[in-house]
C-alpha cells in the first residue's frame, strides 16, 4: 500500500539524478535554511546517508512510497 507523499520547503528526486545524487544531496543540505525540510525521494532506502545527516545536524524520517520509492524528510535543526 503506497504512503502518501510527505510536504516540504524543497524537494529533489534522487531518482532523476544521473550517476552519483551524493554531491547533489549534500549541495540541497548546505543550501537549506535552520528550520526548513527537505524531501528527498529515492528509489531504495539511502541507510548509508543517515549517518551523514545526523554529523551534520539534520533530522531525518523516513518512508516507503511503495515499489521503489522512498521517501526521506530531513529538517536542518
Amino acid at each position: 500500500m503506497a504512503t502518501e507523499r510527505p510536504e516540504a520547503d524543497r524537494r529533489l528526486d534522487a531518482r532523476e539524478i544521473d550517476g552519483e545524487p551524493f554531491g547533489d544531496i549534500m549541495a540541497e543540505l548546505e543550501a537549506l535554511p535552520r528550520g526548513e525540510t527537505l524531501l528527498l525521494v529515492n528509489s531504495f532506502e539511502p541507510e548509508p546517508l543517515y549517518q551523514v545527516l545526523e554529523e551534520r545536524g539534520f533530522r531525518h524520517e523516513t518512508t516507503s512510497g511503495g515499489s521503489d520509492v522512498w521517501y526521506i524528510e530531513i529538517q536542518h535543526e
